[in-house]
């Protein structure tokens, strides 16, 4: 099962041990109708994990995303096992609006954040 979403605004930050890329859709307004957040942490054993959260419903581990994939303005995280939080998703397929911010902030942003998972397309 393959989960699509369009998002307006894409941010990349960094907090101490975690890196993370958030992709939002607003309103009119500016309020924040819909997220999705990706966080890599590293822990104090070196141990690296990728978390997904998705509107205050988080889930993720060492072996969450098999692999990801960016082509454009569309980047394709498939997942080592169907996400249950996600009635049993194992694509999700997350695109933004083309602006130059938006692309700087990937630029930088999926390559720290995706690490290894990240392979072929086109960045």
């Amino acid at each position: 099962m393959v989960d699509s979403r369009q998002y307006d605004t894409v941010a990349f930050d960094v907090r101490d041990n975690t890196t993370m890329l958030f992709f939002a859709k607003t309103t009119d307004a500016g309020d924040i109708a819909d997220y999705l957040l990706l966080m890599r942490t590293i822990e104090e054993d070196f141990d690296e994990s990728i978390y997904i959260e998705i509107n205050e419903q988080q889930f993720g581990g060492h072996n969450l995303i098999r692999e990801a994939s960016m082509t454009g303005n569309v980047l394709t995280l498939r997942l080592h096992e169907p996400a249950k939080e996600l009635d049993g998703t194992s694509d999700i397929v997350l695109t933004w609006a083309d602006t130059v911010k938006n692309a700087e902030s990937i630029e930088v942003g999926a390559f720290r954040v995706l690490g290894d998972t990240l392979v072929g397309g086109n960045a």
